[in-house]
């Protein structure tokens, strides 16, 4: 993987060779790690092959090298989707600039650390409905998950997973599939897996990942006492019109969980 530039290290480079630092130490993969660099004017070198820097750098836009120039992380097929730089490292991502993950308090990457430590997933078969950029399944993996079983609809976000330090590579513990989770489930055996963790888009994008149907399934696929951490972030009741976490809770016992709110979303337990 090339270097990744964003306004913040572009500036960081030039104000470097402006002031005649030309070697130092930067991050040119989203703070993950720290590579040495000699910066010039119009340009910069890392392990002798030379860069030019973008003609154009914006804010909340991450660029890679494609084809001898910087172009940014994004793509356009119906919607814009775009990687997106946070104050933390790793990065966020925005389908028509909606913001898919919580970025204003904490980094992406931790509050999935928090997230999954909920499932308790050392050892176990978890399964990753809406992988995203991959942070549960990252998480998980860190955690000693014996397997991740991770979905993900959107063909962009997996590009952008190729594209980002911060995501997991598919492994031996971790299956990642292209495809509808829901259009996946009816193949899951029965008790097949001792976690779920669930972080669908908001309601109102994919209302038919809140519907009985797909926590009913949840509760055939999940174990005896097995965990689930359903995101459903904190909607204001009195703009939304909803109570969008009493209704996933409800929906859930329904199906045969016992639930409680957790922070941004509604832990549940298979009976």
């Amino acid at each position: 993987m090339g270097p990744l530039l964003t306004l913040k290290t572009v500036e960081h480079l030039k104000a470097a060779a402006h002031d005649g630092a030309a070697r130092l130490r930067c991050s040119l993969d989203l703070e993950r790690t720290q590579t040495e660099v000699e910066a010039h004017a119009d340009h910069f070198v890392v392990d002798g092959t030379h860069y030019p820097y973008p003609g154009r750098c914006r804010d909340r836009t991450i660029y890679h090298f494609i084809e001898g120039a910087f172009e940014p992380v994004a793509r356009f097929a119906g919607s814009l989707i775009k990687l997106v730089p946070t104050d933390w490292g790793p990065p966020t991502f925005e389908i028509d600039g909606i913001k898919m993950l919580p970025t204003s308090r904490v980094s992406p990457y931790e509050d999935a650390v928090r997230k999954v430590s909920l499932v308790a997933p050392q050892g176990r078969t978890v399964l990753d409905t809406c992988g995203g950029l991959g942070y549960f399944a990252a998480c998980c993996l860190s955690a000693g998950a014996a397997r991740i079983l991770s979905y993900e609809k959107n063909p962009d976000v997996i590009w952008l997973r190729g594209l980002n330090p911060w995501s997991p590579v598919p492994g031996d513990a971790l299956e990642l599939t292209q495809g509808d989770v829901i259009a996946h489930l009816d193949a899951l055996p029965d008790a097949s897996v001792d976690a779920i963790l669930h972080d669908p888009p908001r309601f109102g994008i994919a209302g038919e990942l809140y519907s009985q149907a797909v926590y009913d399934s949840f509760a055939r696929v999940i174990r005896r006492k097995g965990r689930l951490f359903h995101y459903t972030g904190t909607p204001n009741r009195l703009t939304s019109g909803r109570d969008v976490p009493n209704e996933v809770a409800t929906r859930l016992r329904k199906a045969g969980f016992e639930t409680r709110l957790e922070g941004d979303g509604v832990l549940a337990t298979g009976r």
